[in-house]
């Protein structure tokens, strides 16, 4: 669904309209989506109380390395759609206001073996074929890509969120609220139980997160399905990683994993040798057959907007699905 012209600016900053009229709204989580929904309700004039079991540095979202990049998320055409809004969104964060943490980096994507362009290209305004690429590698897609330092944007939402009267509460809910007209659900890997949707499943992503060291340019090489390799660099940190195992629920980091990505990213970016280690993390990815963005008609008058499963993308979709979110909403309030 796309956005019409009455939809405001898909970003954190500007005046709230009147289009909600003041309708109260639950936003259920506060992960990336969460937040971004909140915001982006508030914006639209609507009365947004968020209620969450973990609090934003507590969720998945501020593990993830958060650069822009499409990953564990379908339907394509979808996504490719979702994803668009985002990089338009993050570019103007990261120009116009870099206290977000959002910067835009120039980094490669590489393949082992000829490949055609990702599904995705169509949501990158400037695709390019890697030249030279390093031992090992066939090729690759270089691009621009927002990079987000969640440590510092997720924060930075918040602000947003009650500069615009909203509130954000700790509180872990037996089920989702059944008094509230409006409800969104944005509770990723809690839907299992919230929704009843044991379509939904964990991803086990582990992450070391190093010091500086000079880096500026962003590396993806995602052609292992159960060891993706990244190195995302952000102001004062480098995040590197990872893994993808599906149905683990383990969230405490393995040494021998951890080991072992280390010398992967060494490997691919000499740069890091010897880069002091800040920390490890666990991150559980919310991964469905597909994302479930739609509204559930509970009742006469009430209405739950759900809007989870976005796998190792949440970042990416982050803004287009919050501007679909609002016009679901929307057309439940009219």
């Amino acid at each position: 669904m796309a956005s019409d012209a009455s939809t405001p600016p898909n970003d954190a900053t500007g005046a709230a309209s009147v289009t909600g009229r003041g309708r109260r709204v639950l936003v259920i989580g506060a992960g990336v989506i969460g937040l971004t929904c909140a915001v982006s309700l508030a914006k639209d004039g609507y009365d947004v109380h968020v209620l969450a079991r973990d609090l934003p540095g507590e969720t998945t979202s501020a593990v993830a390395a958060a650069i822009w990049f499409p990953y564990q998320a379908l339907p394509q055409d979808r996504v490719t759609a979702w994803a668009a809004t985002s990089y338009a969104a993050f570019t103007r964060l990261a120009h116009d206001h870099p206290e977000s943490g959002v910067r835009v980096r120039t980094g490669r994507e590489l393949v082992r073996t000829p490949t055609p362009p990702p599904w995705w290209a169509n949501a990158v305004p400037d695709l390019r074929t890697v030249t030279s690429a390093p031992p090992g590698y066939t090729g690759g897609w270089e691009f621009d890509a927002p990079v987000v330092d969640m440590g510092v944007y997720l924060p930075f939402l918040v602000d947003r969120l009650t500069a615009l009267g909203g509130t954000l509460t700790r509180q872990a809910l037996p089920g989702l609220p059944n008094t509230a007209p409006i409800v969104v659900n944005c509770s990723g890997l809690a839907s299992r139980h919230l929704a009843g949707d044991l379509t939904l499943t964990p991803v086990r992503g582990q992450v070391c997160v190093l010091d500086q060291v000079g880096i500026s340019e962003w590396w993806i090489d995602d052609t292992d399905p159960d060891r993706p390799l990244y190195v995302v660099p952000r102001l004062d940190e480098i995040v590197v990683g990872g893994t993808s195992e599906p149905g683990d629920w383990d969230t405490h980091p393995r040494p021998e994993t951890a080991r072992e990505i280390l010398a992967a990213a060494t490997e691919l970016v000499p740069a890091l040798a010897g880069a002091r280690v800040r920390r490890h993390r666990v991150g559980l990815r919310p991964r469905r057959p597909s994302v479930r963005l739609e509204p559930e008609i509970r009742d006469p008058g009430r209405v739950v907007v759900h809007c989870y499963g976005h796998g190792g993308a949440g970042v990416t979709l982050s803004w287009g699905c919050a501007a679909e979110v609002v016009e679901v909403v929307r057309a439940h309030t009219s």
